[in-house]
């Protein structure tokens, strides 16, 4: 550590310079220079031009200005930077809880809106007589053979003549049968209001009051 005071004033009467000349020199006025030589800071406008006069007077007298001004900070500058630092601390928790207030009023508002949505939704979204209709998808066409009509004599049997026998009888009004499979020998009597689908897809068959068929998803035919 050393006098700042003692050291800038050596200096310059070393030079054979008075605060005139220097002032000249620097463009910094005598009355910031003598307070320089006398560690009068407190004469001085602020920190910032106390370390920019500090260096340029420093250098002008051929000494280092940054160990001028670093021996400034650390003997003058230090009690304001804790100062500063505890000033610091203190205004943190206030902008912590000013934060934490306002991110809890955020969320509350949040919520509010979103039980406003959903009491909306279940004031208004219910069905009345007013409402358009959903309409539902499709559904599936079935799969298999199925048959209906009144007063129709029919006859199933899986694959062929031989093959089991799925359904035989005469049809009653109102009366809709489904059978499983793709392939199937029918026998049919008196067919004029019956109704025979493969798969979804309608079965077209000849106008005969007594057939034998063979019926598959790609085909109909005579079955003898």
């Amino acid at each position: 550590m050393f006098e700042l005071s003692t050291s800038l004033r050596e200096a310059r009467t070393r030079q054979g310079l008075d605060l005139p000349q220097a002032e000249l020199a620097t463009k910094i006025r005598a009355k910031y220079l003598r307070a320089l030589e006398e560690e009068q800071f407190d004469s001085l406008p602020a920190d910032t031009y106390v370390r920019g006069f500090l260096r340029a007077y420093a250098d002008f007298l051929g000494l280092d200005g940054q160990l001028y001004v670093d021996e400034y900070d650390s003997r003058f500058v230090a009690d304001a930077s804790e100062e500063t630092v505890e000033r610091r601390r203190a205004a943190r928790p206030r902008r912590e809880i000013g934060f934490e207030r306002r991110a809890v009023v955020l969320g509350l508002v949040a919520i509010s809106a979103l039980a406003a949505l959903v009491i909306v939704a279940w004031k208004f979204g219910g069905s009345s007589p007013n409402a358009p209709s959903v309409i539902s998808p499709s559904a599936p066409a079935p799969v298999g053979l199925r048959f209906s009509g009144p007063g129709t004599y029919i006859e199933v049997r899986r694959t062929s003549a031989s093959g089991s026998v799925l359904y035989a009888g005469t049809l009653q009004a109102g009366e809709t049968n489904l059978v499983a499979g793709s392939r199937f020998w029918i026998l049919i009597r008196h067919p004029e209001n019956l109704r025979l689908t493969l798969n979804g897809k309608a079965v077209s068959l000849p106008a005969r009051k007594t057939l034998t068929v063979l019926v598959t998803p790609s085909r109909t035919a005579y079955a003898g």
